[in-house]
Protein backbone atom coordinates (compact mmCIF):
# COMPACT_ATOMS: atom_id res chain seq x y z
CA UNK A 1 0.00 0.00 0.00
CA UNK A 2 1.94 3.07 -1.59
CA UNK A 3 2.10 5.96 0.30
CA UNK A 4 0.92 4.65 3.81
CA UNK A 5 2.20 3.83 7.11
CA UNK A 6 2.38 0.30 6.05
CA UNK A 7 4.55 1.27 3.03
CA UNK A 8 6.64 3.26 5.76
CA UNK A 9 6.69 0.94 8.40
CA UNK A 10 7.71 -2.55 5.78
CA UNK A 11 4.55 -4.19 6.74
CA UNK A 12 2.81 -6.99 4.53
CA UNK A 13 -0.36 -8.56 4.70
CA UNK A 14 0.20 -12.29 4.22
CA UNK A 15 -3.32 -14.19 4.91
CA UNK A 16 -7.00 -13.05 5.36
CA UNK A 17 -9.53 -15.31 6.22
CA UNK A 18 -12.50 -15.56 8.00
CA UNK A 19 -10.30 -17.29 10.64
CA UNK A 20 -8.08 -13.93 11.01
CA UNK A 21 -5.32 -12.24 9.78
CA UNK A 22 -1.32 -12.84 9.45
CA UNK A 23 0.85 -9.75 8.72
CA UNK A 24 4.59 -9.20 9.27
CA UNK A 25 6.82 -6.07 10.07
CA UNK A 26 10.64 -6.15 9.98
CA UNK A 27 12.53 -5.29 13.37
CA UNK A 28 15.18 -2.76 11.54
CA UNK A 29 15.59 1.35 11.90
CA UNK A 30 12.43 2.21 10.58
CA UNK A 31 10.58 0.43 13.56
CA UNK A 32 13.36 1.09 16.23
CA UNK A 33 12.83 3.24 19.40
CA UNK A 34 16.11 5.11 20.47
CA UNK A 35 17.46 2.45 22.31
CA UNK A 36 17.83 0.07 19.60
CA UNK A 37 14.49 -2.13 20.20
CA UNK A 38 11.62 -2.49 18.65
CA UNK A 39 9.31 0.63 19.17
CA UNK A 40 6.31 -0.04 21.54
CA UNK A 41 4.11 2.05 18.96
CA UNK A 42 5.16 0.44 15.71
CA UNK A 43 3.89 -2.77 17.40
CA UNK A 44 0.64 -1.02 18.38
CA UNK A 45 0.70 0.12 14.03
CA UNK A 46 1.09 -3.61 13.28
CA UNK A 47 -1.63 -4.92 15.72
CA UNK A 48 -4.12 -2.12 14.65
CA UNK A 49 -3.37 -3.01 10.77
CA UNK A 50 -4.02 -6.48 11.22
CA UNK A 51 -7.56 -5.81 13.26
CA UNK A 52 -8.53 -2.39 10.60
CA UNK A 53 -7.88 -5.18 7.43
CA UNK A 54 -9.49 -7.78 9.31
CA UNK A 55 -12.72 -6.45 9.99
CA UNK A 56 -12.95 -4.76 6.62
CA UNK A 57 -13.07 -8.60 5.37
CA UNK A 58 -16.46 -8.54 7.21
CA UNK A 59 -17.78 -5.49 6.05
CA UNK A 60 -20.26 -4.48 3.25
CA UNK A 61 -17.59 -2.51 1.08
CA UNK A 62 -20.33 -0.62 -0.80
CA UNK A 63 -22.07 0.77 2.54
CA UNK A 64 -19.66 0.69 5.19
CA UNK A 65 -16.11 1.64 6.64
CA UNK A 66 -14.23 0.72 9.72
CA UNK A 67 -12.13 2.37 11.85
CA UNK A 68 -10.02 2.00 15.27
CA UNK A 69 -12.32 2.76 18.53
CA UNK A 70 -9.87 1.42 20.94
CA UNK A 71 -6.31 -0.21 21.29
CA UNK A 72 -4.50 -1.61 24.19
CA UNK A 73 -1.35 -3.66 23.55
CA UNK A 74 0.63 -5.21 26.55
CA UNK A 75 4.68 -4.90 25.60
CA UNK A 76 6.10 -8.68 26.73
CA UNK A 77 9.52 -8.81 25.43
CA UNK A 78 12.08 -6.52 23.66
CA UNK A 79 13.12 -7.49 20.21
CA UNK A 80 16.36 -5.88 18.22
CA UNK A 81 16.23 -7.06 14.89
CA UNK A 82 14.53 -9.89 12.65
CA UNK A 83 10.61 -9.67 12.24
CA UNK A 84 7.26 -10.09 13.79
CA UNK A 85 4.29 -11.42 12.89
CA UNK A 86 1.08 -10.12 13.81
CA UNK A 87 -1.70 -13.08 14.26
CA UNK A 88 -5.12 -11.38 14.34
CA UNK A 89 -8.59 -13.40 15.33
CA UNK A 90 -12.26 -11.32 15.97
CA UNK A 91 -13.20 -12.03 19.35
CA UNK A 92 -16.41 -10.17 18.46
CA UNK A 93 -17.89 -9.56 15.18
CA UNK A 94 -20.96 -7.24 15.28
CA UNK A 95 -23.16 -4.71 13.13
CA UNK A 96 -21.24 -2.08 14.42
CA UNK A 97 -18.51 -3.24 16.34
CA UNK A 98 -15.98 -5.68 16.14
CA UNK A 99 -13.05 -6.53 18.65
CA UNK A 100 -10.04 -8.17 17.47
CA UNK A 101 -6.61 -10.26 19.56
CA UNK A 102 -3.62 -9.59 17.97
CA UNK A 103 -0.68 -11.53 19.33
CA UNK A 104 2.61 -10.41 18.02
CA UNK A 105 5.52 -12.71 18.04
CA UNK A 106 8.88 -13.35 16.63
CA UNK A 107 10.67 -15.74 14.54
CA UNK A 108 10.56 -18.34 17.65
CA UNK A 109 6.77 -17.81 18.33
CA UNK A 110 7.73 -15.83 21.56
CA UNK A 111 5.27 -13.35 22.71
CA UNK A 112 6.27 -9.83 21.76
CA UNK A 113 3.03 -8.05 22.26
CA UNK A 114 -0.63 -9.06 23.23
CA UNK A 115 -3.05 -6.52 21.84
CA UNK A 116 -6.96 -5.72 21.55
CA UNK A 117 -8.16 -3.83 19.27
CA UNK A 118 -12.37 -2.70 18.56
CA UNK A 119 -13.25 -1.66 15.55
CA UNK A 120 -16.18 0.52 14.87
CA UNK A 121 -17.98 -0.34 11.89
CA UNK A 122 -20.08 2.80 10.11
CA UNK A 123 -22.05 3.81 7.26
CA UNK A 124 -20.34 5.38 4.50
CA UNK A 125 -21.52 9.16 3.80
CA UNK A 126 -22.76 10.12 0.55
Amino acid sequence: MNNTLLESLGIRILKVSDEGVIATMPVDKRTHQPYGLLHGGASVALAETAASIGAYHFVDKETEICVGLEINANHIRGKKEGIVTAHAKPAHIGKTTMVWEIQIVDEDNELICLSRCTMAVLKKKN
